[in-house]
Parts: structure tokens; sequence; C-alpha cells
């Protein structure tokens, strides 16, 4: 029996060309894993976009948006109250998808406009920046011995809270030659000074703490009435103190080269809370010793 070798011709017609397309895109999922094509009425089916970070990983994969805009100007959005508007996610670049809210990570609530910051900015001030050879130092264009303590001495004591640069250059000299010259017009403005105080020890930043405590003590020097007059705010300003007395730089059979800058958070307290017994009267140790039970007096040692 002899076999024809001749095979079929299968012509490929536009119509058999869409069927198939058809045939391989409904059988191709058969081959795939089932994580892959989750039935359709699943309730894991449904795919939400999520935004990451941008030059990550994560934006390579599906359902992802990087997010853009600086992360700068959405601090800075928050810091002035601006309402953020997250409802419509096409605006990437105008609501509030930062690195922040993706990592969840809160803002800084420390991270705030100070009113040295407005007054600043507006050049209300009677300071300006004066650039010597040995280091820049502030100026004065008003006499100090003229000036308002009741208003400017609580206003600059508010810009111990800052971090950035010329802010916290112009509040630290500022307090520090207002104490120097103040005398007897600064213990009617202690209570003023207390809500500042409290917030620069309250942002946890170790270098606005050293320069707060280094700023305490001046403040207490510079009177013999500022000492007792701060007993009655011991409980609004040492439960930092309590918190950051044990943070000491323990270096071993190292040298500390940064210990000329007295930089040492725990040392500072102690200092800090020495010269307060001493001048703060004879109230002045059972206070230090009901908020931070850890101190002892100095008389006994």
């Amino acid at each position: 029996m002899a076999y024809s070798s001749a095979r079929p011709i299968y012509k490929l017609s536009p119509n058999n060309l869409i069927k198939e397309l058809h045939s391989f895109t409904n059988d191709s999922n058969k081959y795939r894993s089932k994580s892959c094509n989750p039935p359709k009425n699943s309730a894991f089916c449904t795919s939400k976009t999520r935004h990451v970070p941008p030059f990550s990983i994560q934006t390579q994969q599906k359902n992802t948006i990087a997010v853009k805009g600086p992360l700068q100007s959405i601090q800075q959005r928050a810091v002035n109250g601006e309402t953020m508007n997250s409802n419509n996610p096409k605006l990437i670049g105008e609501d509030d998808r930062s690195l922040l809210n993706i990592n969840k990570v809160p803002l800084n609530k420390h991270f705030r406009k100070t009113s040295f910051r407005l007054y600043f900015d507006r050049a209300d001030l009677p300071i300006k920046m004066e650039y010597m050879c040995g280091g820049d130092k502030i100026g004065w264009t008003i006499d100090i011995e003229k000036l308002d303590y009741s208003f400017y001495l609580p206003l600059f004591f508010d810009g111990l809270s800052e971090t950035e640069h010329p802010y916290k250059t112009y509040a630290r000299q500022g307090v520090y030659d207002l104490l120097i010259a103040g005398g007897e017009k600064i213990p009617p403005v202690i209570p003023q000074l207390i809500l500042p105080l409290k917030s620069a020890l309250n942002t946890r930043n170790l270098e606005v703490i050293c320069t707060t405590l280094k700023i305490i003590q001046q403040l207490v020097l510079s009177s013999d009435s500022v000492g007792p007059a701060l007993v009655p705010f011991y409980r609004q300003l040492l439960p930092m103190f309590n918190a950051y007395k044990v943070k000491n730089l323990n270096c071993g059979d190292e040298i500390d080269y940064s210990q000329k800058n007295n930089l040492n958070v725990g040392d500072l307290i102690d200092e800090t809370l020495q010269v307060l017994e001493l001048h703060g009267g004879e109230d002045a140790f059972i206070n230090i010793k009901y908020m931070v039970p850890t101190y002892e007096s100095c008389y006994l040692n």
C-alpha cells in the first residue's frame, strides 16, 4: 500500500490569525501558576497602586508609582500649616505623599517655625553680622542697655531651638550678649523664659540640649536673684535632665579630643544641677532631688 508523502498545506488567513492569537492567550494562562492568576472573583485580585520611594528597587515592581517632589518642600508645607490633599492620587507632585509618610515615620514635632525666625526674616531685630578675623560675631544696631528685656530676651531664648544657620548663630550669640549686659533686668523676665527653655530641651537634639544647658548656667550666674526664681519651675525644666543624666561618653582609655567643646550631655547636666543647687537657696536641693532622684548634693561631696 502506497502512502502519499505530500502534507496538507495550511493557509494562514486573517481570520485564522485572530483565532490563533485568541487560543494562544487563553492557553497561556493554563501553564502559569495559580498565584500569578488568582480567580477574578477573589478578594485578592484587586490591584492597588502603591507609592514607593524614588530610585529604589520597588519602582520596578508592578502597580507602583514613584514619589515626586523634594522632601523639604513637603516638610515646609507641613510647618506652614497647609492642608494636605491625598484624595487625588494622580497629582503625585502636589499631594503630601512623601518618604516620611511611606516609611510611616512621623514628621518631627519639634520642627516648628519659631518666633525668632519670624522676626529675623522680617528684619525686625536690631542685630547684624560682623565678619572679624578671629571669627564672625553679631553686632547690635541699638545699645543693649536700651532694649526692652521683657520682649527681646524671651524672643532670643525662643531661637535656641533653631538648628539652621544663620538663625542659631544669631539666637545663641544674642542670648549670651543679653545675659552679660542684663543684670537686674533678667529676674522679672524669668517666667517668660521657661517655655522657650523647655521647648529647646524637648527637641532631644544633643547640640541644642548642650547649648541650652550652658545658657541655663549663665542665666543663673547673671544675677543673684535668678537662682531662687527658677526653683518653682524645676518641674518644667528638670524632666529632661533626669532622662539624659546617664548619657555619658565612655571612650575607655582613648582620648576624647572633643572635651574642649564641653559637649558631653551627662557632665553638663551634673554641672548645671550643681550650679542650680549652689545658687538656688535652701529649697533648691529638695526640689532637684524630687525631679532627679539620682542626684547627690555637691555640699556632701
